[in-house]
């Protein structure tokens, strides 16, 4: 299984990076490559073109409908729906309740981004696991102001496809029960860590800092821990910092282009 960081940025673009997009990939038994999306903010269709067709995704998975981790899905349709191959199956489109609803609300009222047709949107059930051909994601419910999930993302080892690991991504939340589920034996954990100690202490129930990510990781004994949403005004040597205090696992920051082979 591989993780490929398209978007990083926290809350807006950078002048680096767009905001949050990943794939998760893993071959099957017959050597078929799947893939799913996590997220798909503003900006990240661009760099998304580098990493192989988008219009051949498996499956999108959305951990809350914020503009910054949805927002590039309605060019996505605009892509799909004008695409010179002619119409093209719909792909699942995993959210959170009201997801049809927000992508129509951010489509407006032109009609070359009508979300119709192009997503076969299903709401998240934390009950109900999806399996997307070898990989089984799991939503978890976190602390966000609006409903938000982490994710757990199940498939086969890179040097051993008989061994099963671990992707867990938390999306946007701060510290609470979800997050210690999704860190519980991660093999690797992508944490937003979008607040500095010290500067925003009293805004609580929103986001993470690296220090609080880097606590979970290590509660969880997460294997691995990357730190990702980094807003471009924070240092994220800063970030870094925070979370190497109480984390002595392998620790990195999220960089556009990185590929994470668990």
């Amino acid at each position: 299984m591989r993780l490929v960081v398209v978007g990083c940025a926290g809350s807006f673009p950078g002048p680096d990076a767009a905001a949050s997009a990943y794939l998760v990939q893993a071959d099957d038994a017959k050597g078929r490559t799947w893939t799913v999306l996590l997220d798909l903010g503003n900006g990240a269709l661009g760099p998304l073109q580098r990493y192989g067709d988008p219009t051949a995704l498996d499956a999108i998975a959305l951990s809350h409908l914020h503009a910054d981790h949805v927002a590039d899905l309605v060019v996505l349709n605009v892509l799909r729906r004008y695409h010179p191959d002619g119409a093209l199956p719909p792909v699942d489109l995993y959210g959170p309740e009201g997801t049809t609803e927000r992508l129509a609300q951010l489509a407006g009222k032109d009609p070359a981004t009508d979300m119709g047709g192009q997503f076969t949107v299903r709401t998240w059930d934390p009950a109900a696991p999806v399996t997307v051909g070898p990989l089984t994601l799991e939503p978890v419910p976190v602390e966000h102001p609006v409903p938000a999930f982490g994710i757990r993302v199940t498939g086969p080892a890179q040097d051993d496809p008989a061994r099963r690991v671990v992707l867990a991504y938390t999306g946007d939340t701060d510290e609470c029960a979800g997050l210690d589920a999704l860190a519980h034996g991660a093999d690797l954990l992508l944490a937003e860590s979008a607040y500095l100690e010290g500067r925003d202490d009293e805004v609580r129930g929103v986001h993470l800092t690296g220090r609080r990510a880097g606590a979970a990781a290590a509660r969880g004994g997460s294997r691995r821990l990357v730190l990702t949403h980094v807003p471009p005004w924070n240092d994220p040597q800063v970030t870094l910092a925070e979370a190497r205090a109480v984390y002595d696992g392998p620790l990195a920051l999220a960089r556009p282009g990185d590929v994470h082979v668990l």
